[in-house]
């Protein structure tokens, strides 16, 4: 059976969608005009300065994921330049390339144990150093591609693959740092926790595929009456699904439930299999639930609106209970 190699193949796709931006630091103003003619000849943007100093910032300012630069400099050398950019914390990796007359064995390996990714004399024809620059372009773009690939592993691991909602794991850490904002600052909060009636039966007349499709249906329909930014929904498992209504009140929970009612029972919800009459039970929790916003969890909040859905299915399912 042959691996799964999406991912890696992820990783290889190096080309930038925007050329990256190159600092040239130098204090020699002829010097540091021809390497501006070369680098910029090379379809690069480019960015200039006179000394370690006004390197770092310019780097502050207008970030350059390149730094080309003179390892002899006044006030502030090359050297220190690369020891400081280690030490701060940037948007991206900086490649940084030491440009310098000086390419004595002993040269190159302090260059390069200050934090440099490369060495390079000046002696070295105009060629070698765009073929190096193209190394540089390469790396950061690797970069850029793990980077993309870790972060689509993180949205994976917080969303459901069949609906493409948030998933429990999301609900709880989203959620906990609300909360956590609220014991600071105060505010309204309320939850929902809401349930499809009689799901079993629609996978066991219809099939799975046809559940499934009104798994998804459902979530599409929800997403509609939770206009507002601050509204968002999670699938906790099955046919269970969580909506939290930040800086709501139980009176504008009540309307939003009313709406998620509405738009769920009608109209049907189209399958492979024909069309599907769905209806949902919620029940809902607000701050109520804590005597003391300290007093305030996610447990306590998700056992009050389970114990009003239970209430909403004993009473007869496709309704809303508050209290």
């Amino acid at each position: 059976m042959e691996p799964d190699l999406g991912t890696t193949t992820q990783v290889l796709k190096l080309p930038f969608a925007v050329p990256p931006r190159v600092l040239l630091v130098d204090d020699d103003e002829l010097a540091l005009a021809a390497l501006q003619s070369l680098v910029t000849a090379a379809g690069l943007e480019v960015a200039t300065a006179l000394s370690g100093a006004a390197a770092l910032t310019s780097l502050q300012e207008t970030f350059a994921p390149i730094v080309i630069m003179d390892l002899k400099m006044p006030d502030m050398d090359g050297l220190a330049v690369c020891r400081t950019i280690r030490q701060r914390t940037w948007p991206g990796y900086v490649y940084i390339v030491l440009l310098t007359i000086q390419d004595a064995e002993d040269d190159v390996l302090a260059g390069l144990d200050a934090g440099a990714d490369d060495y390079m004399s000046k002696r070295m024809s105009s060629a070698h150093l765009l073929a190096r620059l193209r190394i540089a372009q390469r790396i950061l773009a690797l970069e850029q591609s793990l980077k993309d690939a870790l972060a689509e592993k993180r949205r994976l691991t917080m969303t459901d693959p069949l609906t493409g909602a948030p998933n429990r794991r999301y609900f709880k850490r989203r959620l906990s740092r609300e909360l956590e904002r609220m014991r600071r600052f105060g505010g309204e909060l309320c939850l929902m926790s809401l349930d499809i009636d009689r799901f079993k039966q629609i996978n066991d007349r219809y099939g799975h595929s046809s559940g499934d499709a009104v798994l998804q249906e459902f979530v599409r329909r929800m997403g509609q009456c939770l206009p507002r930014n601050t509204d968002w929904c999670a699938r906790m498992g099955g046919e269970e699904f969580v909506v939290v209504l930040e800086g709501t009140n139980l009176v504008g929970a009540k309307k939003v439930a009313e709406r998620l009612l509405e738009a769920m029972a009608a109209p049907p919800m189209r399958t492979q299999a024909g069309m599907i009459d769905v209806t949902v039970s919620i029940g809902v929790s607000g701050l109520e639930a804590a005597a003391d916003h300290k007093e305030l969890s996610v447990e306590s909040l998700m056992r009050v609106a389970d114990g009003r859905l239970y209430q909403s299915k004993e009473n007869g399912r496709n309704r809303v209970t508050l209290s």
